[in-house]
C-alpha cells in the first residue's frame, strides 16, 4: 500500500460516508470519547457501520450478538437495527473499555435493549450456553440469536464461529470482521496466531456441513483488509 492509494481510499470512503452513512452527533461522540479514554482506533469505518446495520435489518434481527465491543460504536449501529423489544448481547474482555462503551451505548439510548457482558469471550461464552441449555431443560430455551458479529481478538476465532453455530438458529446470519490482514491470510506458512485464528475459522466456514459463507476483499480508511459472511443451514 502507497501514500498515494491510502490517500485515493480515504478520499472514496468520506464520499460515501458523507453521502450515505452521515455522522451524527451519538456516533461522533461515541468516536470521541473512544479516542479520549485511549481505546485503540479500530472500530469500524462508519460506512461499515452502515453495511452492519443494513444486515442486521435485511436479516430481519431481533436478537443479535456481538462478540468485542471495544468502545461501542458498532454496537449503537447494530443496536439501533433492532425493533424496540430486540436484544443485543455484546462481550468485552477490558473493564476498562466497557466502562467507555456504557456510557456511549446510554447516551444513544440503547442501554435498555444492550447488555454488555465483561470477561474473557470464551468465558462469556460458555455462560450463555449454559443459560440456554438451562433454559432448554424448563422448556423455555432463550430465542437464537438471528446475528451475529465477530470482531475480537482473531486467535479465537474458530471457536468464537463455533460458538455462534451453538447459538444461533438456520438462517442466521455470522459475521467476521478482519479476515484479509493486509494480504497476510494467503499466507499458508504464517506463524501469526491473528492469521492461523483467521485461516481456521474460514476452513471452518468452507467445511462445515451447517454453514455457507463467502469473504470479500475491502480497502478504505481502515486500510487493506476484509471480511466474512456465513449463513447457517438448517
Amino acid at each position: 500500500m502507497t501514500q498515494e492509494q491510502q490517500e485515493q481510499w480515504d478520499s472514496v470512503d468520506d464520499y460515501f460516508t458523507t453521502l450515505l452513512a452521515p455522522a451524527d452527533e451519538t456516533l461522533t461522540t461515541a468516536l470521541r470519547d473512544s479516542d479520549t479514554a485511549g481505546l485503540p482506533r479500530i472500530a469500524v469505518a462508519p460506512n461499515q457501520g452502515k453495511l452492519l446495520h443494513l444486515l442486521a435489518q435485511i436479516q430481519g434481527a431481533r436478537r443479535i450478538l456481538e462478540i468485542g465491543t471495544l468502545g461501542g460504536y458498532s454496537t449503537i449501529w447494530l443496536a439501533r437495527a433492532l425493533p424496540t423489544d430486540g436484544r443485543l448481547i455484546t462481550l468485552e474482555h477490558n473493564p476498562a473499555h466497557a466502562d467507555v462503551a456504557r456510557a456511549n451505548i446510554a447516551r444513544a439510548g440503547l442501554d435498555k435493549i444492550v447488555e454488555i457482558r465483561v470477561g474473557p469471550a470464551l468465558d462469556s461464552l460458555t455462560v450463555l450456553g449454559a443459560e440456554h441449555e438451562a433454559h432448554a431443560e424448563r422448556a423455555a430455551r432463550p430465542e437464537p440469536f438471528d446475528l451475529v458479529f465477530i470482531d475480537a481478538d482473531k486467535v479465537n476465532n474458530a471457536h468464537y464461529l463455533e460458538w455462534a453455530l451453538e447459538l444461533t438458529r438456520p438462517g442466521s446470519l455470522i459475521i467476521l470482521d478482519n479476515v484479509v490482514r493486509g494480504g497476510a491470510v494467503t499466507d499458508a506458512t504464517s506463524t501469526d496466531p491473528a492469521i492461523l485464528g483467521t485461516r481456521s475459522a474460514l476452513e471452518l466456514i468452507a467445511e462445515h456441513p451447517r454453514l455457507t459463507g463467502t469473504a470479500v476483499q475491502t480497502v478504505g480508511t481502515k486500510g487493506y483488509d476484509g471480511f466474512a459472511l456465513a449463513r447457517v443451514l438448517a
